[in-house]
């Protein structure tokens, strides 16, 4: 499309100020409790880290919690616990962050893209089952924008063709379905705790488990596949100081300063999802009656703490592409992100033989979204800005 576009739509942008799409809030008392863990000098392979892990186990549900250094760790550490091999296909969807199928690839195993459901942006189940072959061997689901998968379908797949079930929640803590924590369903479950996430350890993940079996070896493997526990050693020994290394494993540990600021955070998640639920139900209100944009469907099944907002275009009615409308959203000093490329177009990808068309809904859904500011310290006169911003651009590019 070639049409011109002034800087500033109007000359004058909604907001003075930029608002970005996302950001951590940090209080007093996550800085304390990070002092606290400094000056009582367990930095590492601490007590925080089973604090942490206790807390994380009441939040999801899950039996177990192995907390990590990130959400790509986790991701990575749930694939080789899964025993996904080389020769074994995986299947994942396609609009995700690209760890959620590179910890396919980490392991040897062949990641097969699923297509979304075009309401909900979520796997589509039914494209699931399509892809479905001898040598599949599990399925990483992905909370997208915060919302629960379709467990009811998914688990049913997992069930009927014996398949590992791991869920991508990094969007999703606090989250439930069916009334149950996302965290307790899958055979694992991971979580990231990066600053733009409901809550935050700098940089940290989890995994959450109800299997021991599963639990024990995601404990080996993030600390390089050592073992203190003579039921799994070789070569056994009851001496203090002896441990000893029984598979191959990595330096995947969070930090006890890590574990520290996320306890504080996750005390602040009832909270934090409270008010990530105003914001999206004001967005939501402020565009449901708007036919150039299309407001991301919710099953009812999933009570969803959103991570991410979705501004989907309707490009039948709009004079513009998405370029354009992101571009100038920028100008009016609202600043959006895209969530995400299809993870197949990437060109890693693309040099291992995955070509376009491979998920038309993905796709399409690719070409008219961007995510607006969603976090907690955004201010009812912020979400205002964000949707006056929004509304001004569709009564411009209007057809």
């Amino acid at each position: 499309m070639d049409m011109e576009l002034p800087a500033v739509l109007g000359g004058v942008p909604v907001r003075e100020a930029p608002i970005g799409y996302g950001h951590q809030y940090i209080d007093e008392d996550d800085i304390a409790a990070v002092a606290d863990t400094l000056r009582n000098g367990d930095l590492t392979c601490g007590p925080k880290i089973e604090e942490l892990e206790r807390k994380l186990c009441e939040v999801t549900g899950a039996k177990y919690a192995a907390a990590v250094s990130n959400g790509t760790a986790a991701l990575h550490l749930s694939a080789l616990a899964a025993g996904f091999r080389e020769g074994d296909e995986v299947i994942v969807s396609s609009i995700t962050f690209a760890a959620s199928a590179n910890c396919i690839l980490y392991c040897g195993a062949k990641p097969v893209f699923a297509d979304i459901n075009p309401e909900t942006y979520n796997l589509d189940p039914k494209s699931v089952e399509k892809l479905i072959t001898p040598r599949t061997k599990g399925i990483v689901a992905v909370d997208f924008t915060g919302q629960s998968v379709d467990h009811d379908a998914i688990g049913e797949i997992c069930r009927k063709h014996h398949l590992v079930l791991i869920e991508d929640a990094a969007h999703a803590i606090g989250t439930r379905y069916r009334g149950r924590p996302v965290g307790s369903i899958a055979d694992m479950t991971c979580f990231s705790f990066h600053p733009v996430k409901t809550v935050t350890s700098g940089e940290g993940g989890a995994v959450a488990t109800n299997d021991k079996g599963l639990y024990r070896r995601l404990l080996r493997l993030r600390s390089h596949g050592i073992t203190r526990s003579r039921e799994e050693m070789v070569h056994p020994s009851d001496a203090l100081w002896y441990n000893e290394q029984v598979e191959l494993g990595f330096n995947y540990r969070l930090t006890d300063i890590q574990a520290a600021l996320l306890i504080s955070q996750l005390g602040k998640l009832p909270a934090f999802a409270a008010r990530r639920k105003e914001i999206a139900a004001q967005y939501d209100a402020a565009f449901a009656g708007m036919k150039e944009i299309v407001v991301q469907k919710e099953i009812p099944e999933s009570d969803t703490v959103r991570h991410l907002y979705i501004l989907r275009l309707n490009m039948d009615r709009l004079a513009c592409d998405r370029r354009q409308f992101f571009d100038a959203l920028h100008g009016e000093n609202i600043y959006s992100q895209v969530h995400y490329l299809p993870v197949y177009w990437h060109s890693y990808y693309e040099k291992l033989g995955y070509e376009k068309g491979l998920c038309p809904n993905a796709e399409k859904y690719y070409r008219e979204v961007m995510s607006l500011p969603l976090y907690y310290s955004l201010t009812d006169e912020d979400v205002q800005s964000v949707i006056k911003a929004v509304k001004k651009l569709v009564n411009y590019f209007r057809r």
